[in-house]
C-alpha cells in the first residue's frame, strides 16, 4: 500500500507540473525539442538505417541524453530504470536479467551490430561513449541467429571525427560504489583512433544477518555473515583503429580486455545451528541474546572469482556505389573464469581455472538497393564456440554453425511496406533449420501500424549438452545429455504509434510461444535400475539423479505502452507500462508414485506489472545548462519457482546535471539522490530479492569533455 501511495502521489504531481507548464507557455515552445529527439535513427531489427518512424519494425531507443540525465553507469541500470521491458533478479548466486518475462539466455546483446558473448557480457559493456541503446522486443533469429527468442539489445557507440576529443566521467555513491569512464578519440587525415577505459568498484553490503535456506535447500532461518551484494572491482579497456583508404574502401581493427575480480570478505562466516534444549520455548529466534539455538561459525568463503575477457578482430567495408554496401567482420571473443584462493592452506595464493569459452564469428553481409521500392540485406555467417570447464567436468568441446540469411524490405504501395526474411542454419550437433520472419508496416501522417511474425531457434549450449554436476550438499548428481533438441518459438506482435513534433505514443501487444525448453528432469527408479552406469552412481550414495531434457514449454502474452511529451519551458514528461501474463508447463517427478506430473505456473523470474515515470526540465542561460530529472521504476511481485514471490517494489531517483560550456572545454557536475524513499528489501540472504539497492544514497558525479 505504501508503494502504491508513493506512486500515485508522484504521478499526480508530475501530471500537474506538465499541465501547468503547458498552460502557461507563450514562448520558447521548442526548448524541449532542442534536447530530445522523438525520431532517432535506428538500425536494429532490419540491419538497415531508418528513422524510427519509418522503421518496418518497432524499436525502443534510449538516447545518450537520457543515459546522462538518469546518471546510470551500467547497461543493466539503463534498461531497468529507463524501460519497462527489463527487470533484474538477485539471489545468492548473483544478478540475472529478465526481458519480457524470459531470462537473458534468450537475449542477443550487440555492440554496433556485433554479438557480445561470454558470462560477463552485461558487465563489460561501457556507457562511456554510447550514442543510443536500441531495443527490439521479439524473436529475431532470422537476422541475428540463435538465442534471439526474447529480443535484441544493440549498443551504438559515438565515435568522434574531431582532430582530438576526450571525455571523463566519474560517479560516487554509497557502499563504496565508484564508476569511472574515459573516452579519447583522435583523427588525422584518413586515420582515426577510438579508445575507452572503464572502471567499476563496490563494497560488500548486507541487509539481513540471517539466511532463509540451508546449503541443501532446507528452509531454515539462521545467522550468516555472507553479503547480499558481493564487492568487486573491474577494468575494461578497448581500442578501435579506422583507416579510410578512399571513398569506397575502409578498414578497421579492434580489441578489448576486461578484468573483474570479486572482493568477498575474507572474515565472513555462516553458522550451523543446533537447538539449545536449555532455552525456554517461545523465545524469539532472531534475538542473538536470547536464542533457542547454539550457533557454530564456519568460514563462508575461501576464494574470490576472477573473470577476464579479451576480444580481437577487424573488418572492411566496400561501397562501390550508392546501391551496394558490403561488410566483412571477423572477431574472436574469449572468456576465462578462475578461482583465486586465499584461505585454503594447500592453495593459498593459487589460481585455478574454472571455465574457458571461445567464440569466433566471421560474417560477410551486404545491403543491396535493387530498386527504389526494394532493399535486400543478405549474407553468410560462420560461428565457432568452444568450452573447457572444470566445474562442469568438460575437458574440451566445440561446435560449428554455418548460416545464410536474407531479408527483403519492399515498398508495396504508398504508405504500405513489407519485410520478409529467412535464415538457414547448419549446426554440427543439430543439423539444419529454417527460421522465417515477416511483417507489414502501414503509415499515414503521424500514425503507424506494424504487424510482425518471427520464428525463433536456440541451440542448446555446450554446457547444457556436456556438463556433469555433483552437488554433495543436496546429494544430487546431474548427467550430461547430448540428445537435447533446439528450443523453438513463434512470436507475434502488433504495434500502433502516433507521434508529432512534441509527443509520441506507442502501444504494442505480443504473444510468445516457446517449446522444447530445457530444464532438469529427475530420472525414475525404473530408468536407474535399467542402466548399470546409473545404478553404480546411485550405489555411491546419490539420492537424486537427473539430466537436462526438453520438458518445458511456455506461453507469454502481454501489452506494452509508452508515452512522451515535450512541453513548453523545457519540460518533458513520459512513462511506460508493461503487463506480461505468462504460463509455463513442466514435468516433475512424484518420487512416491514414480509418475511424471505436468505442473503449471508463471514463467520463472517473470513479473506481471512493470511501470516507469519520467519527468525532466532543461533550461539554458548563456553558457550554463541545467537538467533536473526524476525517474520512477515501479515493479510488481516477481515469481520464482524456487523461492516463491518477491515483494513489489518501487524506486524513485532525483538527479541534477549542470553543464558549463567554456571555449573548448565542458564541465558537467552532477548531484542527485538515488532511491529517494529508501526502498530496500531486507529479506534473509539467498531469498528472492525484489531489489538489491542498499537504500537512499547521495550521488555525486563530474563529467569533463574536451
Amino acid at each position: 500500500m505504501k508503494h502504491a501511495i508513493n506512486t500515485i502521489c508522484f504521478a499526480a504531481v508530475l501530471t500537474l507540473l506538465g499541465s501547468t507548464a503547458f498552460a502557461q507557455s507563450k514562448t520558447n515552445a521548442a526548448q524541449g525539442q532542442e534536447t530530445h529527439d522523438l525520431n532517432p535513427i535506428v538500425i536494429t531489427g532490419t540491419g538497415t538505417y531508418h528513422r524510427a518512424d519509418n522503421s518496418p519494425v518497432a524499436v525502443k531507443v534510449i538516447s545518450a541524453k537520457e543515459l546522462k540525465d538518469a546518471h546510470v553507469t551500467s547497461l543493466e541500470e539503463a534498461l531497468t530504470r529507463l524501460t519497462t521491458n527489463v527487470t533484474t533478479h538477485t539471489n545468492g548466486m548473483g544478478t540475472f536479467v529478465n526481458f519480457n518475462g524470459i531470462s537473458d539466455d534468450y537475449i542477443v546483446i550487440l555492440e554496433n551490430g556485433k554479438r557480445v558473448s561470454g558470462d560477463d557480457r552485461w558487465a563489460r559493456l561501457s556507457l562511456a561513449n554510447v550514442k543510443r541503446i536500441e531495443i527490439y522486443s521479439g524473436a529475431a533469429s532470422a537476422l541475428y541467429g540463435s538465442d534471439a527468442i526474447a529480443g535484441v539489445i544493440n549498443i551504438i557507440t559515438d565515435e568522434s571525427r574531431e582532430a582530438i576529443s576526450a571525455s571523463s566521467s566519474t560517479q560516487l555513491r554509497s557502499k563504496g560504489r565508484l564508476d569511472q569512464d574515459i573516452s579519447v578519440d583522435a583523427t588525422t587525415g584518413r586515420f582515426s583512433s577510438h579508445t575507452t577505459y572503464t572502471h567499476h568498484q563496490a563494497d560488500n553490503w548486507q541487509v539481513n544477518h540471517f539466511q532463509a535456506f540451508d546449503e541443501d535447500g532446507t528452509e531454515v532461518l539462521k545467522l550468516t555473515g555472507r553479503p547480499m551484494s558481493t564487492g568487486f572491482h573491474s577494468n575494461n579497456i578497448s581500442e578501435k583503429l579506422d583507416f579510410r583508404i578512399d571513398d569506397q574502401w575502409s578498414l578497421y581493427l579492434r580489441g578489448s580486455y576486461y578484468d573483474n575480480q570479486t572482493a568477498r570478505p575474507q572474515s565472513a562466516t555462516y553458522f550451523t545451528q543446533k537447538k539449545n534444549t536449555t532455552t525456554p520455548s517461545g523465545v524469539a529466534r532472531t534475538r542473538a541474546d536470547a536464542s533457542p539455538f547454539t550457533y557454530t561459525p564456519k568460514t563462508a568463503y575461501t576464494y574470490d572469482l576472477h573473470h577476464t575477457s579479451y576480444l580481437y578482430g577487424g573488418g572492411a567495408r566496400w561501397t562501390p556505389n550508392a546501391q551496394i554496401h558490403l561488410y566483412l567482420d571477423v572477431y574472436s571473443d574469449n572468456f576465462v573464469s578462475k578461482y583465486d584462493y586465499w584461505q585454503t592452506a594447500e592453495k593459498e595464493g593459487y589460481e585455478e581455472t574454472r571455465k574457458r569459452t571461445h567464440y569466433v564469428n566471421e560474417t560477410l553481409r551486404g545491403i543491396f538497393r535493387l530498386a527504389d521500392w526494394n532493399k535486400l540485406s543478405a549474407g553468410a555467417e560462420f560461428v565457432q564456440e568452444s568450452l573447457n570447464s572444470q566445474s562442469d567436468n568438460i575437458d574440451f568441446e566445440t561446435t560449428n554453425t554455418y548460416n545464410f540469411f536474407a531479408q527483403d524490405e519492399l515498398q508495396i504501395a504508398r504508405g504500405l511496406e513489407g519485410v520478409v526474411g529467412l535464415r538457414y542454419t547448419q549446426n554440427d550437433n543439430f543439423g539444419a533449420a529454417l527460421t522465417p520472419n515477416a511483417g507489414l508496416f502501414f503509415h499515414a501522417g503521424g500514425f503507424r501500424l506494424r504487424a510482425n511474425y518471427a520464428g525463433g531457434y536456440r541451440t542448446p549450449t555446450l554446457s547444457q549438452l556436456y556438463a556433469t554436476d555433483q552437488a554433495k550438499t543436496a546429494s544430487r548428481y546431474t548427467l550430461y545429455n547430448t540428445e537435447l533438441k533446439p528450443e523453438k518459438n513463434h512470436f507475434v506482435n502488433i504495434n500502433a504509434e502516433y507521434s508529432n513534433t512534441w509527443m509520441s505514443v506507442s502501444v504494442t501487444g505480443f504473444m510468445n510461444k516457446i517449446r522444447d525448453m530445457i530444464n532438469y528432469r529427475t530420472m525414475t527408479q525404473a530408468e536407474v535400475d535399467a542402466d548399470a552406469s546409473l545404478t553404480a552412481i546411485r550405489d555411491e550414495g546419490w539420492a537424486t539423479i537427473r539430466q537436462r531434457d526438453n520438458i518445458d514449454k511456455a506461453t507469454l502474452r502481454g501489452i506494452s505502452a509508452s508515452v512522451k511529451f515535450l512541453l513548453p519551458y523545457g519540460f518533458t514528461i513520459g512513462g511506460g507500462y508493461t503487463f506480461t501474463d505468462s504460463e509455463a508447463e513442466t514435468r516433475t517427478l512424484d518420487k512416491k508414485t514414480q509418475q511424471y506430473l505436468v505442473t503449471t505456473s508463471p514463467v520463472d523470474k517473470s513479473v506481471r506489472h512493470v511501470g516507469s515515470v519520467l519527468a525532466s526540465w532543461d533550461q539554458t542561460w548563456k553558457d550554463y545548462h541545467l537538467n533536473i530529472t526524476i525517474n520512477g521504476h515501479i515493479q510488481g511481485e516477481r515469481y520464482s519457482s524456487t523461492y516463491g514471490y518477491a515483494d513489489a517494489i518501487s524506486q524513485w531517483d532525483l538527479m541534477t546535471r549542470h553543464t558549463i560550456a567554456l571555449r573548448n572545454f565542458t564541465l558537467e557536475p552532477g548531484l542527485g539522490i538515488e532511491n529517494i524513499f529508501n526502498q530496500r528489501d531486507t529479506s534473509p540472504w539467498n531469498s528472492n530479492f525484489s531489489t538489491i539497492n542498499p537504500g537512499r544514497s547521495l550521488t555525486l558525479s563530474l563529467r569533463m569533455r574536451y
